[in-house]
């Protein structure tokens, strides 16, 4: 399935959080950058300009993200840079072909964690860095806490998290303990707490929220009336 390019700039929506990744992962200049569910490619472009003498690599599932991706590195000039649409979980990565891989928000719906990550580390260079962004425990955000009591209200049961969802790597042993299967060393985590932007009004931020899929998935199990009640809340 196709992810949708929304209105709503997802960029923006994260833009503090992309400030801290950028803190965090420290790309140097002649890095071999390999960013994971790259989307539109803001991250990898980053990447790219911070590895003036190096390269940056974006891949992501979505056809269309990908070509947007293209699109706006041509537009901004920036010329170390390429995407390739592709599952990181089995795509053919050149074996120790990076320095250094990031993900923001692009590695919690892999299928099969451990090969996912396996993967990763093969792409990696011996003492290569994995930086990746997630999302904490589901009652840790606001965002989402939100759209479950204004839907679930409802009468209408909110779905029970599975492994692939956006929460699936809140967990510090369970990361520890997927990443260690993988062949990768010691973890370290950071807290990050920030606002998310949905959208200039109430109208943006509802066809935002609209459009994730657990959000969809309730809403067609509501019927047109609830769905009618709980989206005017």
């Amino acid at each position: 399935m196709e992810h949708r390019v929304a209105r709503v700039d997802y960029d923006a929506e994260l833009r503090l959080h992309d400030e801290l990744l950028r803190r965090t992962y420290d790309v140097q200049a002649d890095d071999r950058v390999l960013d994971i569910g790259c989307g539109a490619g803001r991250t990898t472009r980053d990447a790219a300009r911070s590895a003036g003498e190096g390269s940056a690599l974006g891949v992501d599932l979505s056809a269309s993200m990908i070509e947007r991706a293209r699109e706006l590195a041509r537009a901004e000039r920036v010329h170390n840079v390429a995407f390739e649409q592709g599952d990181a979980q089995v795509h053919r990565f050149p074996e120790g072909g990076f320095d250094l891989a990031i993900s923001r928000f692009g590695t919690m719906f892999f299928d099969d964690p451990v090969a996912a990550f396996a993967n990763i580390a093969v792409a990696l260079r011996p003492a290569g860095r994995l930086v990746m962004m997630v999302w904490q425990e589901h009652e840790h955000n606001e965002w989402s806490v939100a759209i479950e009591r204004a839907l679930g209200s409802e009468g209408s049961p909110v779905p029970a998290l599975k492994a692939r969802e956006p929460f699936s790597l809140a967990d510090h042993d369970t990361v520890e303990a997927l990443l260690g299967a993988a062949g990768f060393g010691e973890a370290t985590f950071t807290d990050v707490h920030q606002p998310i932007y949905f959208g200039p009004d109430v109208a943006a931020a509802l066809e935002w929220v609209g459009g994730f899929s657990s959000t969809r998935e309730l809403l067609l199990r509501m019927g047109a009336a609830a769905t009618e009640r709980a989206l005017e809340r």
